[in-house]
């Protein structure tokens, strides 16, 4: 029996790579850049799995695509699928839960921190020695407390909750949150206040968008949801960049609408280094490195290869899309 044929859009461990090779006849394309999207489709006659993290599986793809099968996405997120179209197909698609949950809370309360404590601005302002200089008086420097304040949730899945978890017990925070259900659990363990939107924005110093995106979530932040925040209202976006209308968030931080904004996700990336946010010393700007630590991205990657066998051979446990279920 010949083993079905796979494409590896993405760098994995060889841990990874000696997984699928045992049981799929692997082609790898790994240039260190993703195919051309009429080189990628030329390659998918054949092809019955696919690895990858950001192609687009859709319509157009699938008519390349008539022995397609799975698709493995080595990441928690999604959104580059056209879940209808897969299933209407019988695709199986498949996502890395779990595994970066503590990796990615890390790097929300790194935002939380850098922004609150102004670590980016102020850390420039000592090697360029300018500390003390120009009569700089101690209050120059000062930032915001985050323990004992407000923090405001919206997406309270398994990231949210690990927020959840850091703000509570870590910081002593009070903990609002905004989804589509209520966790009990989260209510329970770490004191969280399930509300609206419009409260939450009003009443946190931090706002954390940690939503999925889909088509009903698309600029869920803009202008409006911003005026409803505190002047002294941090923003932190680790989730999707199109969650949010990045000009109208840049406005309102130039303008000291609101204090400061912590974002390692943006509509369009790499990030033009032109973008307005990028001008402005109260945003911290990383580049959507999330789950990026050697631990978390080895863990991803066996996980999304595990879920590539498993989904062409049947033969063992997988993380299905839940739309995909």
């Amino acid at each position: 029996m010949s083993k079905p044929r796979a494409l590896i859009l993405k760098a994995m461990p060889e841990e990874a790579r000696r997984l699928i090779g045992e049981h799929c006849e692997m082609i790898e394309y790994r240039s260190g850049y993703l195919p051309g999207r009429e080189e990628l489709l030329a390659l998918l006659s054949d092809v019955e799995g696919i690895l990858q993290t950001d192609v687009r599986i859709d319509s157009e793809l699938l008519k390349h695509a008539p022995k397609l099968m799975a698709v493995s996405n080595q990441s928690v997120g999604y959104n580059n699928f056209d879940t209808s179209v897969m299933k209407e197909r019988g695709i199986i698609g498949t996502h890395t839960p779990y595994v970066l949950d503590d990796t990615v809370a890390d790097l929300i309360f790194a935002l939380i921190l850098s922004a609150a404590r102004r670590v980016p601005e102020l850390d420039l302002l000592v090697k360029q020695g300018k500390w003390g200089k120009d009569g700089a008086k101690a209050e120059h420097y000062f930032g915001m407390d985050v323990h004992h304040s407000t923090i405001g949730i919206i997406g309270m899945g398994r990231i949210g909750e690990a927020v959840a978890k850091r703000a509570a017990l870590g910081f002593d925070m009070k903990v609002l949150y905004s989804n589509r259900t209520r966790k009990p659990h989260a209510e329970e363990a770490y004191g969280a206040r399930y509300c609206d939107l419009e409260p939450l924005l009003q009443e946190s110093d931090y706002v954390v968008l940690m939503a999925p995106l889909t088509p009903e979530t698309k600029g869920m932040i803009r202008k409006e949801q911003f005026e409803l925040m505190k002047r002294t209202a941090i923003f932190i976006n680790a989730s999707r960049g199109p969650l949010v209308d990045e000009h109208d968030l840049a406005d309102v931080l130039a303008h000291g609408r609101i204090l400061a904004a912590g974002l390692d996700v943006y509509c369009e990336e790499p990030v033009d280094p032109r973008h307005p946010l990028l001008q402005l010393p109260n945003a911290v700007t990383l580049p959507h490195i999330g789950s990026a630590t050697a631990r978390t991205r080895y863990d991803m990657a066996m996980t999304a290869a595990n879920n590539l066998v498993g989904a062409l051979l049947g033969d063992r446990a997988i993380h299905v899309v839940p739309e995909l279920k």
